[in-house]
């Protein structure tokens, strides 16, 4: 078993999650592998920089949610997760109302899972768990229903699969600052010759530094920009046609015709409401 008979405090097994009134200070302090938290944001809020000293499957059952480290940014719509390792400062903003739902694991309970941050897929049988476990007792007992329940989650966890949500951040200054002016503005086209002139290299030596520092052509990554901000505008609601507009596309079919081949959807598609437990319940 994971925890010694020692740990095995059945006297305060049954507290209700609650009990803790300030669960992200008391969180790493719990002495189960998988604690849950639910939390409701409304749209635009904002989660300041922080870090856990326990790993993070971060999952909204509604709305989106836009994870940023110093090395990338990752989105993470409905049905969608986001895998934070132990120890990594994050900041998040919502778009949208967004239910979240936080597994917080111990890192010796998940030391075979990525070491760096990752958006998943979360399965309908995960998607269940998760509920359930934001209902449990943080300090469940130990053997229990509960604990084989944190058992078959953890399974889960493992299982996941990775999608490519992400943008890298590159650390070259010249990179940087074309990264800081498209973030801004994701529809600029101007060529790679065009940003060469204005941060100072030739457009070789940046697309060069593209490929080694992002893993991606100049073209892709753009594009991977545009599909970050994309989700996110649509997250907070905008119409597909305002968001086409807004991320460099002159007509809403080419903008849906990019999106289902980076994505396998339509936005329409990718955004639609799955039925859970918790839906159910409301």
């Amino acid at each position: 078993m994971y925890l010694s008979n020692a740990m095995k405090t059945s006297n305060i097994a049954k507290r209700p999650n609650d009990f803790f009134p300030d669960p992200l200070g008391e969180i790493g302090t719990i002495p189960r592998p998988v604690v849950a938290m639910a939390k409701e944001y409304t749209n635009r809020h904002v989660i300041k920089e922080h870090a856990h000293s326990r790993a993070q499957l971060l999952y909204a059952s509604s709305g989106v949610m836009s994870v940023f480290t110093q090395k990338g940014f990752w989105v993470v719509p409905p049905q969608r997760g986001v895998w934070i390792p132990a120890n990594i400062e994050h900041r998040i903003e919502c778009s949208g109302d967004v239910s979240m739902r936080t597994l917080y694991l111990d890192p010796a309970a998940c030391e075979t899972m990525p070491g760096a941050c990752c958006v998943v897929s979360v399965s309908p049988l995960l998607r269940e768990l998760i509920v359930c476990a934001t209902k449990m007792p943080r300090l469940y007992e130990i053997p229990g229903p509960e604990d084989r329940l944190a058992t078959v989650i953890l399974d889960q966890v493992h299982a996941l699969q990775t999608s490519p949500l992400q943008l890298v951040i590159p650390n070259d200054p010249r990179l940087v600052r074309i990264y800081q002016s498209m973030a801004k503005d994701p529809a600029d086209e101007r060529a790679l010759s065009h940003w060469g002139d204005l941060v100072g290299a030739s457009s070789r030596t940046l697309a060069r530094l593209f490929r080694s520092e992002t893993g991606m052509s100049f073209g892709q990554w753009r594009q991977q920009i545009r599909i970050m901000k994309a989700l996110q505008n649509l997250g907070h609601g905008d119409s597909v046609t305002k968001v086409a507009l807004e991320v460099g596309y002159n007509s809403p079919s080419a903008f849906i015709a990019m999106f289902k081949k980076a994505l396998g959807k339509t936005p329409n598609e990718y955004f639609q409401k799955h039925t859970s437990a918790e839906q159910n319940n409301v």
